[in-house]
């Protein structure tokens, strides 16, 4: 189960990062600034599709809906865009500065 968890972790913190270097690159599409702030929003949000304080379900729609958008997002970049975050990530030296 924990090979599990951390294959997911893994997912999302990868998909995390190309949206965080899409949202900072010069070519990125005018739909993903609004669209990621609208996930943030949802994410702080009080407003859920299942409230909080229905017992395991409240938690579990915010970890699964918003690792599922942020996928969604992420394949809707593109091509050019996802591969320049890969030759970034390949560029970067020992000393951790690009």
């Amino acid at each position: 189960m924990f090979k599990k968890l951390t294959a997911l972790y893994t997912l999302v913190r990868n998909d995390a990062r190309i949206l965080w270097y899409a949202l900072r690159h010069p070519a990125r599409p005018a739909w993903l600034v609004p669209a990621v702030a609208l996930l943030g929003l949802y994410a702080l949000s009080p407003i859920d599709l299942i409230p909080d304080f229905v017992p395991a379900i409240g938690i579990v729609d915010d970890l699964v809906l918003i690792p599922l958008v942020m996928a969604w997002l992420v394949g809707r970049l593109p091509p050019e865009l996802k591969q320049a975050h890969a030759d970034d990530a390949r560029t970067i030296d020992v000393s951790g500065r690009p």
